[in-house]
């Protein structure tokens, strides 16, 4: 009874969006007051709040849990996302990003390795530096410009827009997950790049499969090509990304990731292109862009990674006065937590920092960039509120032992085949609120619940790699919410809009639904070997 009492905010939010196609910012506000409503009333009756604030008082504990959560929503993930999309809409207004898109257009004329370079390519850093539908939106209305089906160019897209998602938004989705499953609430670097390490691992044959899926889509005839530029390419992928993670942590590996694939489609389309038939490319028209109009287009994004990258561990000096300096920590009352920000240390600062300047290259005055921030903040407002609301729901349910409660039920209803399970949580998350960021606020802790409860909590070797259980299986819940992309009517929603698909929602969904089912069982695979077997 506890459990389910405790799924019903979860419950709740899925049956508001899905059954009565509630917006998700009302979803959200509304999942919120029933939540703390059930924390203030169900949680004392049903015995179910841990002990250690059983004397606190349950409004004490409720009022700095909402805080908690909001504080944790703003600091970093709401800076994160509003600097992202703001980077993105300098090269829009600057018309930057037009250049960007006929240069990719440029670098092959065969039609497979061109949709492959645009949607796990270009979709990819997109992905990375700014998420929230660009990679989708961006390279679908590409295709659609080269002649490519509205249907084939949606469905396309949504099915390479996987496995970088939970590396999307400088690495927003895995830190958040890092940070839900940290002991002390704030992930270390060592935890970051454990995490995001285990996330590559738990995705590593989808970095050759969904290459080839791209191709096969686009042409089935060509198939031993297809088999060979996808163990290429997704050779190139996997390394970049997993040497990024280990050593780096979950701020590049999709976008320095994709940006070695493109290398890798490039070099396969030098050495092996030249032999095609006429009838298997596509004529392109050229265009020259100079090296000075080339770096003047690439200015935002280049700076950005700069930036991520001079402020990340592989420059320790750097990274450890950044991460020392301006720092705001403080325990939060009754709940006991500690909240800590960086304020020169965090990606948000990395990405505004590389878009101001980059802004200002591209012929932008201050001042219009100031504007422009401003308005990307006012479009972002019900993307806030949902954030806050989702945020603030999570770490109420965590530190009233809701979640704990969740977890307990599903390990006793799956018992040792939970791990086979524990992407598919992660799905649905994503599923329902339409990004992989708030499934991983829904969820994380959950999984790190359900492995404690499993006694998933020593030293182990995956796949040659070592680290704690508990953060193998909290990283299925990010693995396996890049699945729920693939169905998510948010996901979708941008997907029509981008092909002018307006009420083919059914239709795209439909298409999607064998890779979704099939990207959840082989997640739920590879974490189980990894766990049981390897």
């Amino acid at each position: 009874m506890s459990a389910l009492v405790s799924a019903i905010p979860i419950l709740l939010l899925i049956v508001l969006m899905m059954g009565f196609k509630v917006s998700g910012y009302k979803s959200a506000i509304i999942t919120l007051i029933v939540t703390i409503v059930l924390a203030l009333f169900a949680a004392p009756s049903l015995g179910i709040v841990p002990e250690k604030y059983a004397q606190a008082g349950i409004v004490g504990i409720t009022l700095w849990s909402v805080v908690e959560g909001l504080l944790k929503a703003c600091f970093p993930i709401i800076l994160i996302i509003i600097c992202a999309i703001f980077s993105y809409n300098i090269l829009c207004e600057t018309k930057e990003i037009e250049t960007i898109k006929t240069q990719f257009i440029q670098m092959t004329s065969d039609k497979g390795l061109l949709v492959l370079l645009l949607t796990w390519g270009l979709g990819g850093v997109l992905e990375g530096m700014a998420g929230f539908g660009t990679a989708v939106a961006i390279p679908a209305a590409i295709l659609i410009g080269l002649g490519f089906k509205p249907m084939f160019s949606a469905v396309i897209c949504l099915i390479a827009n996987t496995v970088a998602v939970g590396f999307g938004a400088v690495g927003l989705p895995a830190t958040t997950l890092a940070n839900q499953v940290a002991a002390s609430g704030t992930a270390t670097p060592e935890e970051l790049c454990e995490v995001a390490t285990f996330i590559i691992l738990q995705l590593s044959l989808m970095f050759f499969i969904t290459p080839f899926l791209i191709l096969m889509l686009t042409d089935k005839t060509k198939v031993v090509k297809n088999i060979c530029i996808a163990l290429f390419v997704g050779t190139f992928s996997i390394v970049v990304q997993f040497c990024c993670a280990h050593f780096i942590g979950p701020e590049t590996p999709a976008i320095l990731g994709s940006v070695a694939a493109i290398i890798a489609m490039l070099i396969y389309n030098k050495l092996f292109i030249h032999d095609e038939s006429p009838a298997d490319v596509l004529q392109v028209e050229k265009h020259h862009f100079s090296l000075v109009k080339t770096l003047k287009a690439w200015s935002v994004y280049g700076l950005i990674i700069f930036f991520i990258l001079i402020s990340s561990k592989i420059v320790p000096p750097v990274n450890d006065l950044l991460g020392s300096t301006l720092v705001t920590k403080f325990d939060l009352p009754v709940i006991g937590n500690t909240f800590k920000f960086g304020w020169l240390s965090n990606a948000g600062l990395m990405i505004f920092l590389g878009a101001m300047i980059g802004g200002l290259i591209q012929g932008m005055s201050f001042g219009t960039l100031l504007k422009l921030l401003a308005k990307t903040t006012l479009n972002l407002q019900k993307t806030v509120v949902t954030i806050c609301c989702l945020v603030a729901m999570a770490m109420l349910m965590n530190n009233v032992g809701m979640t704990n409660d969740i977890a307990k039920g599903l390990v006793m209803l799956t018992g040792a085949a939970f791990p086979f399970f524990a992407p598919l949580i992660g799905s649905i998350g994503t599923f329902v609120t339409g990004s992989a960021t708030n499934a991983n606020i829904l969820f994380g802790k959950l999984q790190a619940t359900a492995a404690s409860d499993l006694g998933l909590v020593n030293q182990g070797s995956f796949f040659g790699v070592s680290g704690n259980e508990t953060n193998w299986l909290a990283a299925a819940n990010c693995a396996g919410s890049e699945g729920g992309k693939l169905l998510s009517p948010q996901s979708i929603a941008i997907a029509t809009a981008a092909c002018d698909m307006e009420g083919q929602d059914g239709d795209i969904m439909r298409k999607t639904m064998p890779f979704a089912i099939f990207w959840i069982l082989m997640n739920g695979l590879m974490v189980f070997l990894g766990l049981h077997v390897i």
